[in-house]
């Protein structure tokens, strides 16, 4: 196993709101190691992008983390301060957003968006010295470097994506979030841009995570995918395990979901209802109302993220013995019938 270079601990996230608290991230753990993809998938809601933007404390008010840890080499980035943020954003972890469209000022020319992001960690950088350096860039992403001297509305989407990328490798960071990446871009750019996360992760070594709803693309390139529901992590493991035998319900359901032209089919698979929701997150399993297998104990009882195989983790009562499964179900239902027996002698009146 590789060294850990970024470890997120018990990591929770609210957004405070006029009807009550969106819990968007609960109690999320996973580490990521040096020189490894971490794929982050799961339907749209179930936490990904605010887990990913949380990484570099780029929360919108009124989102606050409000549990956890996140540890980079030995430090807590929730703990640091205005400086040092500032030196560990682009230069250390760097972040691809969504739309580069949006995410590039539409009145600056690109030359000029990498001498500003060059500028802020070297004040003594000259504009010729930038030029230089993002022209290298470009042309290692495949993009002649004449294309400095455009504006973004002057580019493809394809290109524009790939100047993004630009944009978060020239500081050399050691871990890269791109979060949806190829939203924008139609299938055969988006293979390039598979072949091309591949090339930079040899070339620079650097960890990526990979956030996506694409399972198809993400396991071209991940090492490890962790599957999101609910704001909570269902399934971690390696690429091969996920796709090969995965442990949790959900996990085989987005599988199913996958178009597959090696099986005959006369219509699409889906998962029937709607994921939880977070203001008044579920008791039990998050994935219970929409779970073709639920059994009792997941109704109350949140399962706990578990180690079933060597390196392949689960949220799932499905994999704990009968045994297990029934003597926590007789605990919750034993601790239900406690509190009611209290509420009922708390509402008897007292005596004459």
């Amino acid at each position: 196993m590789a060294e850990p270079i970024l470890e997120v601990n018990n990591l929770s996230i609210d957004y405070p709101i006029s009807i009550g608290t969106v819990r968007a991230v609960r109690d999320v753990s996973f580490t990521l190691y040096k020189g490894d993809v971490l794929g982050l998938v799961g339907e749209s809601g179930c936490g990904k992008s605010t887990l990913g933007l949380s990484l570099l404390r780029l929360l919108r008010a009124p989102g606050r983390v409000s549990a956890g840890s996140i540890m980079f080499e030995g430090r807590n980035v929730l703990d640091l301060g205005t400086e040092e943020l500032r030196l560990l954003r682009g230069a250390q972890i760097a972040m691809v957003f969504q739309n580069p469209l949006t995410s590039l000022n539409p009145l600056v020319r690109i030359r000029d968006h990498f001498f500003e992001t060059l500028k802020v960690h070297n004040a003594f950088v000259t504009k010729q010295e930038a030029e230089k350096r993002a022209g290298d860039i470009l042309e290692q992403l495949g993009i002649d470097r004449k294309r400095l001297h455009e504006y973004p509305h002057q580019l493809s989407g394809g290109m524009r994506q790939r100047i993004m990328i630009g944009l978060g490798l020239i500081l050399n960071p050691e871990i890269l979030i791109a979060d949806e990446p190829t939203t924008s871009l139609d299938v055969i750019v988006e293979a390039g841009f598979v072949d091309l996360l591949k090339d930079l992760k040899v070339q620079y070594n650097i960890s990526i995570i990979l956030i996506s709803h694409n399972l198809a693309m993400v396991a071209e390139i991940a090492d490890r995918i962790a599957v999101m529901y609910g704001g909570k992590i269902a399934e971690i493991g390696t690429a091969e395990q996920i796709f090969a035998d995965p442990l949790h319900p959900y996990t085989r359901g987005l599988i199913g979901c996958v178009p597959n032209i090696a099986v005959t089919q006369d219509h699409l698979v889906s998962m029937p209802g709607s994921p939880p929701d977070l203001v008044t997150p579920p008791l039990g399993c998050p994935f219970a109302d929409r779970c073709p297998e639920v059994m009792d104990v997941c109704r109350d009882n949140a399962p706990p993220l578990k180690e079933y195989r060597p390196g392949q983790e689960a949220a799932c009562w499905l994999n704990e013995p009968e045994t297990v499964r029934r003597s926590v179900l007789e605990r919750s239902r034993a601790a239900t019938e406690d509190d009611s027996a209290g509420e009922m002698s708390r509402a008897e009146p007292a005596d004459a």
